[in-house]
């Protein structure tokens, strides 16, 4: 059943990155319960196309549409958005999810991981928001929409030297959300941009983060009534219902036992 305010969105496309598991593919299933086409990408596309025959199964009338696109090289991303104007015709909805840490500190840690966390949470978000915008002005979308799935690590920095670097790409992403909505507005556009930066949400960050140490991942969850993917969606439900004369620029949300 179709959300209010969500039946305009029926039968367009979104992209959602990072569609694989947790937020991404709890937002991408939501957007298929309300009639959309999404393109739901990762570097690997198993989990994807379980999902989809799993919507398809549950008689969702929208569709998903599984992609494999390794996010860390520009010429799999420029591909992926040929692929869909050829194929669907262009993006209406960029979900811009994916991201990672990497549990490089400012002090010892690796260029190597700063540079993957730099090309996946900041450069890949930043071509992708490109290419979204240049698929919609050339088909005249004058309501698409941008939303990147921040953090609050966004907006202030814990002492966690784990997370430090995390943290200056989720500074960045808040920086560029803000700046698109400046350069949308010049531009003379009514496509909005929206930043959503959740607190700490049980997914599978923690354990990718500390790779190394388990039971430290499973720490991370363990101390606090957390947010689930399914309460972030309920936010980009929310974002995508609003009237198109409505700019939410950011949501911050936490679990309300998080303390910073």
């Amino acid at each position: 059943m179709a959300r209010p305010g969500m039946e305009r969105w029926r039968d367009r496309l979104a992209l959602v990155t990072g569609a694989s598991v947790g937020i991404g593919a709890a937002v991408a299933r939501a957007l298929v319960q309300q009639g959309l086409k999404v393109v739901g990408c990762a570097r690997t596309v198993g989990n994807i196309e379980e999902l989809a025959a799993e919507c398809k199964s549950a008689g969702y009338p929208g569709t998903l549409i599984p992609y494999r696109c390794d996010l860390s090289n520009e010429e799999d991303i420029l591909s992926m958005f040929s692929a869909i104007r050829s194929q669907h015709s262009g993006v209406d909805i960029c979900i811009n999810n994916a991201g990672l840490g990497r549990p490089d500190s400012l002090l010892s840690g690796s260029t190597s991981g700063w540079k993957e966390m730099l090309n996946v949470n900041v450069l890949a978000l930043s071509i992708c928001t490109r290419e979204a915008y240049k698929s919609m002005k050339e088909r005249n979308v004058d309501d698409g929409h941008i939303i990147n799935i921040n953090s609050m690590s966004g907006h202030r920095v814990v002492p966690q030297s784990v997370t430090h670097f995390y943290s200056a790409t989720k500074y960045a992403v808040t920086a560029l959300t803000e700046g698109l909505r400046q350069e949308l507005r010049e531009a003379q556009t009514h496509i909005r941009a929206t930043c959503i930066s959740p607190g700490v949400v049980e997914t599978q960050f923690a354990f990718r983060l500390h790779d190394k140490d388990p039971e430290k991942a499973a720490a991370t969850y363990e101390h606090m009534k957390c947010l689930q993917p399914e309460d972030v969606t309920e936010a980009v439900i929310y974002v995508l219902s609003t009237p198109p004369h409505v700019q939410i620029g950011d949501i911050q949300m936490r679990p309300t036992e998080q303390v910073t």
